[in-house]
């Protein structure tokens, strides 16, 4: 069954962009194992000139994409079994977990927003579920859909051809990956770890690890933080802070 992706955008011609690439682009063009539309919100406009923004209600800066002009673009597709997604600033922050919880979907349906965002209203009655890509703001939502997307897609079974290439990346089991290296032996004067080339699978297994360890305390003190509690014993009672 093929994984089918819907946008509802502004700029269709954003798309695909990088996921048009490469094996997520050979996936889709060849292989067919996921599929593409773009919808242009605009043509689902009421305005004669096709407008589908108005001024904030309460005032305030920028233009807010109408309600009614977002329903009617969601109307028109069949969604059923596909998760209806916002890429907003302030959603949930995407996770390898939530991308492997989102791949086994028949789908994605994905709205991009301009301007100030999107009318509460239609978040609200239509179900979508907010996502943010990171601790930034964006122009609009085009480029955080293509991060969501190639999140979601690159785990479909088939699409990176070997999924053992999956099973040490970051975040998968809560730490990142640990560094990769490859000819030539010496670059400007720095040479691949020597454990690297000792063809001992178990040193070089266990260097990893603690490369992993090591880079995850250093670079998210809060993954590893997690990673900690979750190995804290069932049963166990975390010391309590005394008052002073």
């Amino acid at each position: 069954m093929t994984f089918a992706v819907t946008v509802l955008t502004m700029f269709p011609e954003a798309f695909p962009g990088p996921l048009g690439v490469s094996l997520i682009g050979t996936a889709w063009r060849e292989a067919a194992l996921w599929s593409l539309q773009t919808v242009d919100i605009r043509a689902f406009s009421h305005h004669k000139r096709g407008f589908l923004d108005d001024t904030p209600a309460g005032g305030g800066p920028g233009q807010v994409m109408r309600a009614d002009v977002i329903a009617s673009a969601l109307d028109s597709l069949e969604t059923t079994g596909r998760p209806l997604l916002y890429m907003s600033a302030r959603g949930r922050p995407l996770t390898q977990a939530r991308a492997w919880e989102l791949s086994t979907a028949p789908g994605l349906v994905v709205l991009c927003g301009r301007f100030e965002g999107v009318d509460q209203r239609v978040i609200d009655t239509r179900g979508f579920e907010e996502i943010a890509v990171g601790d930034a703001v964006l122009a609009g939502g085009e480029a955080a859909a293509l991060v969501l997307i190639e999140a979601c897609v690159r785990l479909l079974p088939g699409v990176l051809g070997e999924s053992a290439s999956l099973e040490e990346e970051s975040f998968e089991d809560g730490l990142l990956e640990h560094p990769q290296f490859t000819r030539p032996r010496t670059f400007e004067g720095r040479d691949i770890p020597e454990v690297l080339l000792s063809g001992h699978h178990g040193e070089v297994a266990r260097w990893r690890r603690e490369q992993r360890d090591a880079i995850t305390r250093e670079r998210r003190p809060d993954l590893w933080a997690a990673r900690l509690a979750n190995q804290q014993p069932k049963g166990t009672v975390k010391p309590s802070r005394q008052k002073d």
